[in-house]
């Protein structure tokens, strides 16, 4: 089995190619990764004990490339996309390359190939939810530039599977966390400010509420998705844990052993969602996957991560220190 991994030295990328090879010796996957914001290299530092495993640098709107290594694969896993919030408010056309136009070369190619597609979605594109949970037939709502990219690459996805008849299934996921996740990201991003001693910035009155899935478990249900899930379907996959930022943050202050008051509230983030939450009673039942990890024993390890490894934080970029990447602070 041949997987071709785009965006494979993202966070959850990387994961899910060191967790595929790990769980068998017999796939080989091609990575291909543009190196942009949100890769890096550490991620899969260890990469070399594996046989199976070759990098390409290169990017997914290279028309050139990307068809001729979907054209030697057997599975495209679709994880290539710009993906902070922040950055798609002050740069939105990074984003429509990437996760957009970026999705249209790949779909060209599984289509010429007659390959097959498992893109990697997101909560966010079903926007901020009250009271309800959003299964596999909500309507779709983004509200960022970002959100509003993987929601339109998602209905381009449906148009190529009703017209022309390709093999593709969409999963979203909630907020991912573990190691190895880019410090822009909430939670590396409080464990980094914490060991500096930094004040931790929380956007608006922290009550924003988000899922949280560990990244392992993540990557178990694509697998799970990819070989058992049916052509034209959607799966949401979700932890069950609906936390609010500020108790994340309180939390992990607490671990670190580092006083709440270095928490400061900065302005909101602008067209800030409230609330995330999927119903993932589909892959559940259908495709028997639940989590393996707890919220406290998968957080607890991630930061026992963070500190046994912080050389990590040296490939960083200078503006991860930034409160908000839109604008001065």
């Amino acid at each position: 089995m041949r997987f071709l991994v785009t965006g494979g030295l993202g966070f959850i990328g990387s994961n899910f190619i060191l967790n595929a090879l790990n769980k068998n010796s017999k796939i080989k996957i091609t990575n291909i990764d543009a190196k942009l914001p949100g890769h890096n290299p550490n991620n899969l530092k260890k990469i070399k004990n594996y046989k199976n495993y070759n990098f390409v640098k290169g990017n997914i709107n290279n028309k050139i490339t990307i068809e001729k290594l979907i054209q030697k694969s057997d599975i495209v896993f679709n994880f290539a996309a710009e993906s902070h919030v922040d950055r798609s408010i002050s740069n939105p056309k990074a984003f429509i390359n990437s996760n957009f136009v970026g999705v249209f070369n790949i779909l060209e190619a599984v289509k010429k190939y007659k390959k097959k597609l498992i893109q990697i979605s997101t909560d966010e594109v079903f926007g901020s939810l009250k009271n309800n949970t959003a299964d596999e037939q909500f309507p779709y709502n983004p509200s960022s530039p970002y959100s509003s990219t993987k929601a339109s690459a998602e209905l381009l996805i449906n148009s190529y599977q009703k017209t022309y008849d390709i093999d593709a299934i969409i999963t979203r996921c909630t907020n991912n966390f573990g190691p190895r996740q880019h410090s822009e990201k909430l939670i590396p991003r409080v464990i980094l400010f914490a060991l500096k001693n930094k004040k931790i910035p929380v956007y608006g009155s922290g009550k924003a509420i988000r899922d949280w899935l560990y990244v392992l478990d993540h990557c178990d249900a694509i697998l799970k998705v990819a070989f058992n899930g049916k052509s034209g379907e959607s799966y949401n996959i979700s932890g069950n844990n609906e936390i609010s930022n500020l108790f994340i943050i309180k939390k992990i202050l607490k671990i670190l052993e580092k006083p709440t008051d270095s928490i400061i509230h900065t302005a909101d983030r602008p067209g800030h969602d409230y609330r995330y939450s999927l119903d993932s009673t589909k892959i559940r039942k259908k495709l028997k996957w639940k989590p393996k990890h707890d919220f406290d024993s998968a957080l607890l390890n991630t930061i026992k991560w963070y500190l046994d490894n912080k050389d990590f934080w040296k490939n960083m970029p200078k503006d991860a220190m930034k409160y908000t990447p839109w604008k001065k602070n």
